[in-house]
């Protein structure tokens, strides 16, 4: 238990010396270089403060589970208030991770559009499976979200988006060894009207939504807010007769309701209940053939790209039924002393699958059906004094979960599995901070947690049902210093210790013995920044960091006589990088901008599970982590000219992610290649701020680009972009309450 403690004390010891000498050159530049390089954003509460924070000191985040500025903060982190996200035409999590520095998302796992596979610094999962886990953290509103499939959250009712780079295991716990994405909805009460939003648009896009907030006395507020998404496919299952939707279709409803409560000013209880339930077609995929020996590529075995070869019906569609419940209770003890309780209940069904090739073979076929539910509750004890503020809490999480495919094929055979897993984790933690003078503060946090995992698969390679257990835990901190060079200006070092608890093999199809789990995976991270306003009107943010990692596991997947493996790989792997965000106004122009740039390698392979590998191409030491592009850049530019009845804004915005590779291996049959994404909004709203018409585009030069890449022996399975052209126009209407 004291493992963590002992790694921060041996590791403090030459923290600056981690940072390369070129890192610090790089920052300094980045300090003197051109304002586009970077971007900052704002909250959206109101339209006086939406037009203050554009010097990007009044925003107000959550990283360290309080209130405070953005530059207050001693960590990475990017903020995305509700407008913001309008003026990106950011429909889901997944057109967010367009715009933020060393962040990728990916929607690799089972051809569902609902699942979002978030990488950070080299961070992520892409598979599903229930017995893995995500290495980057979503919460929403406070309530962890377990599980990938489910986690592409539609952007309705939110009052910002916080996306924290680097470790968050003291304050976020296990599974954030890549960072965590905060989403936080607008809370009832805050903004009494009613607003309905209209979108209609190419490719048969009509959007619609409405969120409605009301007091219902001086004590209580509610609020109501439901959407529907569709839009039209872009291919069809050609060899299905009837098939009951087109590849890439999309037909989403989600609602969500909140109370919030407040009997006396020292007490309070919010409470909601949300869901989704989404009926789409298959994600865009396809298959490249190649020749092993010569490495050389031939055409797709669809008709067209974007075509689905198969003949099992149902894998042309998907689904997903979410539902969730969540309280939060606060009581001030005293003017400096408050706790609360977070609980909550979560439950995901769906439906996938995804097909290698057509009716002949029947190379590999997998319809996929899984659930899972979790329940949690964190009781905090939190202070705030003048020069000493504190977080401490107590955190309970248990899920149960399950995947099932049948009937599954592999070159004919059977391929069927069922694999069920159950976990309970316990965690306590403390943070605080200490302001030693007005310039200069420390921080410093602890965590201890406990995951026990058992696990049973039965597989078509199995005799039998086989369960296992395993149970981790670990010992994670983290130390930061800031000091403000003035009133508008800081800088900030920190150590940050992160964990993962390992995983059962998700496909153990080399039978019995190929069922086990990996060790837990520990990360420390250096890093050291500036935030702040270099003049009037240009803020900008600076990190350069570099991290290492024990026993990274690492999902590895391949084909063997028995049928599609998908094992963990424990590996030590390092990640380092710089990241720079900027805002710059003058006069009725604004320009926004993010550019990261990631090393991230496997230092060492640890273990191997049993021989069964194909020959050639797996991890070895110098190959390159999955999903990890080197640069990641973005830039949004825009002018808003005043009218007398009201304003125009134009905006043109850019996104760019590297090359990157489809696994953890060096191999050119994974290799996804850069791609580059424009859009633009011009929008319309009058005097009032109650009425707002748009004209938008979305990746207007129609780039079609790989998600994933994934080597099966003589075939490459590809996810591809399902985010086509578009051009529409947007109604939003607020009716405000006298």
């Amino acid at each position: 238990m004291t493992a963590g403690m002992k790694r921060l004390a041996r590791l403090t010891h030459g923290t600056l010396g981690q940072l390369s000498g070129a890192s610090a050159i790089a920052v300094a530049a980045l300090l003197v270089a051109s304002p586009a390089a970077a971007q900052s954003t704002d909250s959206n509460t109101a339209p006086k403060a939406e037009a203050a924070s554009e010097s990007g000191f009044d925003i107000v985040v959550t990283a360290r589970k309080r209130e405070e500025s953005i530059i207050d903060a001693p960590v990475a982190i990017s903020a995305f208030g509700g407008e913001t996200l309008k003026s990106l035409n950011a429909r889901n999590l997944e057109d967010v991770g367009k715009y933020v520095p060393n962040l990728t998302i990916s929607r690799y796992g089972v051809g569902n559009t609902a699942q979002a596979a978030i990488f950070i610094r080299a961070i992520g999962l892409q598979d599903h499976l229930i017995t893995t886990d995500p290495g980057v953290g979503v919460y929403l509103d406070g309530v962890y979200l377990g599980r990938q499939l489910g986690s592409n959250l539609s952007l309705q009712n939110i009052e910002r988006i916080e996306v924290l780079r680097g470790p968050q295991g003291t304050l976020y716990g296990r599974n954030t060894l890549g960072g965590a994405v905060n989403i936080i909805t607008r809370k009832p009460g805050t903004d009494e009207s009613i607003e309905v939003d209209a979108q209609v648009g190419s490719r048969g896009r009509i959007n619609g939504s409405f969120y409605a907030d009301t007091r219902i006395s001086p004590t209580l507020a509610v609020s109501l807010n439901g959407s529907y998404q569709s839009r039209d496919g872009v291919g069809d299952a050609v060899n299905i007769a009837s098939p009951s939707a087109r590849i890439g279709e999309q037909n989403d409803f989600s609602g969500r309701a909140a109370a919030y409560w407040t009997p006396t000013d020292n007490f309070s209880i919010l409470s909601s209940v949300d869901f989704v339930r989404a009926r789409d077609g298959q994600s865009p995929y396809r298959v490249d053939i190649y020749d092993p020996v010569a490495a050389g590529f031939t055409a797709a075995t669809q008709v067209r790209p974007d075509d689905s070869g198969t003949d099992v019906p149902g894998l042309e569609s998907t689904s997903l039924d979410l539902f969730g419940a969540s309280i939060t209770a606060e009581l001030k003890l005293s003017e400096e002393i408050t706790t609360k309780l977070i609980t909550s209940y979560r439950q995901t069904k769906y439906t996938g699958g995804l097909s290698d090739t057509d009716n002949i073979s029947r190379q590999s076929v997998f319809p996929e059906t899984g659930d899972a539910e979790q329940v949690s509750a964190e009781l905090q004890l939190n202070g705030e004094f003048d020069a000493f503020n504190f977080v401490s809490g107590l955190y309970y999480y248990y899920e149960n979960g399950s995947n099932e495919s049948r009937p599954a094929f592999f070159f004919g055979g059977n391929s069927d599995y069922r694999i069920q897993q159950r976990t309970n984790s316990y965690a306590v933690y403390a943070n605080g901070s200490y302001n030693i003078t007005d310039r200069l503060s420390i921080g410093a946090g602890v965590r201890y947690s406990n995951d026990d995992k058992r696990a049973t698969a039965r597989f078509s390679s199995f005799a039998g049902p086989v369960t296992r257990s395993a149970r981790y835990d670990e010992v994670t901190a983290q130390g930061n210093i800031t000091y403000k060079l003035d009133d508008n200006n800081s800088v900030y070092g920190t150590i940050q210790l992160g964990y993962q608890p390992g995983s059962f093999t998700p496909r153990p199809f080399g039978g019995p013995s190929s069922f086990n789990a990996s060790p837990e995976t520990t990360a420390t991270n250096y890093e050291i920044g500036y935030k702040g306003r270099i003049t009037p009107n240009w803020v900008v943010l600076l990190s350069a960091f570099t991290t290492t990692y024990d026993d990274r596991g690492l999902p590895y997947s391949f084909i063997n006589a028995n049928g599609f493996n998908t094992v963990i790989i424990a590996a030590d792997a390092r990640a380092r990088g710089i990241e720079a965000e900027t805002t710059v106004t003058f006069g009725g122009f604004k320009l926004k901008g993010s550019l990261g740039y990631l090393d991230s390698t496997i230092t060492r392979v640890n273990s191997l599970p049993p021989a069964f590998f194909p020959t050639g191409g797996t991890p070895v030491a110098g190959a390159p982590t999955a999903l990890s592009p080197d640069f990641t850049g973005a830039v949004t530019a825009a002018y808003t000219y005043d009218l007398p009845s009201g304003s125009i804004t134009a905006q043109a915005d850019y996104s760019y992610r590297g090359q990157q590779f489809g696994q953890p291996v060096a191999r050119t049959s994974e290799i996804i290649n850069p791609r580059s994404l424009v859009g633009f909004n011009i929008k319309y709203e009058n005097e009032a701020r109650d009425l707002a018409f748009s004209v938008y585009g979305s990746n207007i030069f129609n780039k079609v680009y790989d998600q994933g890449r994934l080597d099966q022996g003589g075939f490459v399975g590809v996810v591809v972009s399902n985010d086509r052209s578009e051009f529409s126009v947007r109604l939003t209407k607020k009716f405000r309450q006298r």
